[in-house]
């Protein structure tokens, strides 16, 4: 989601953060994505990836003490923000303890490669300093949808990272896309998917529905007539399918993104046969679904 309010704080560009974090702190310590090639997303294409100067950081930590006193989460931005180095770490969790001692969570966005590049004791650490949840963005856990969609990992990789991220004792929101697959390989991606998800057994599941954007590779490929974009029962198809092959222990599933055309937000398990129901009733033609004017990003 993209957060606007710009009044405070030294933010580069757009800033986008989880719909969870919308009463956060939000503290750009990172400007862009260091992957920035997946080929549905124009989200950070107008910045190139670096780590922002400490003091500069500092200047912000010492501002959100004033504007925020209350807050008690802090969100570190850009788009893979986990990507900084361990030492960047050390001396940022620290900072953010000294300048904001009453923040009891901090989130980050993560890509698999980042997580990689962290060992199960590098996250046990930023644990204790604070940092209560990772957002992974998965999109799939089908090899060739990977691949199609210029995906910075593999499933069995984005497997290990989530795991990692549980083991750490670390909360795990992940993030998957309906509707991005090749032509002709969307169920065999949300089967993949909801086998991917029951083996990484995050906390949180948010399925969105992609749409599609000027200027992106798929664009380029809807336009030369090698990509078709799902119809609205095709994407409930697809999450029915997710749904099906995904077994939580616990945790929510949710496809409630204004993305997506029909509203879901699933306890896991128990409310897992009640939402298919409801999927079924929907792909029947009996549920109303939101018009594609008032669906969002």
């Amino acid at each position: 989601m993209i957060w606007n309010n710009i009044d405070s704080l030294d933010y580069e560009g757009s800033i986008y953060r989880p719909p969870s974090e919308a009463h956060s702190i939000i503290l750009q310590a990172t400007v862009g994505c260091s992957h920035n090639k997946c080929t549905f997303c124009t989200s950070f294409k107008d910045k190139r990836f670096r780590i922002k100067n400490q003091d500069l950081v500092v200047s912000d930590l010492k501002k959100a003490a004033r504007l925020y006193p209350i807050n008690k989460r802090l969100f570190i931005a850009d788009g893979d923000a986990l990507i900084m180095p361990m030492h960047y770490w050390q001396w940022l969790m620290p900072a953010i303890r000294e300048h904001l001692p009453w923040v009891e969570r901090i989130g980050v966005y993560a890509t698999g490669r980042a997580i990689g590049k962290k060992t199960v004791e590098d996250l046990h650490w930023l644990r204790e300093q604070r940092l209560g949840i990772i957002y992974l963005g998965v999109e799939s856990g089908d090899p060739e949808t990977l691949v199609y969609v210029n995906k910075d990992s593999t499933a069995e990789q984005l497997i290990e990272a989530g795991q990692k991220v549980k083991a750490a004792g670390i909360s795990l929101s992940v993030t998957v896309l309906l509707g991005i697959a090749p032509t002709g390989r969307s169920l065999v991606h949300s089967q993949h998917t909801g086998q991917l998800l029951t083996a990484m057994d995050p906390d949180y599941v948010g399925a969105l529905s992609v749409i599609l954007c000027e200027g992106t590779k798929l664009d380029t490929l809807v336009k030369l007539g090698e990509h078709r974009i799902s119809t609205p029962m095709e994407i409930l198809m697809e999450l029915r399918e997710m749904l099906v092959h995904t077994e939580l222990s616990k945790g929510l599933f949710m496809a409630n993104h204004a993305s997506n055309y029909l509203p879901l937000k699933v306890e896991m398990p128990q409310g897992k046969a009640q939402a298919i129901a409801m999927l079924d009733t929907a792909i029947n033609g009996d549920v109303h679904l939101r018009p594609e004017s008032l669906r969002a990003l």
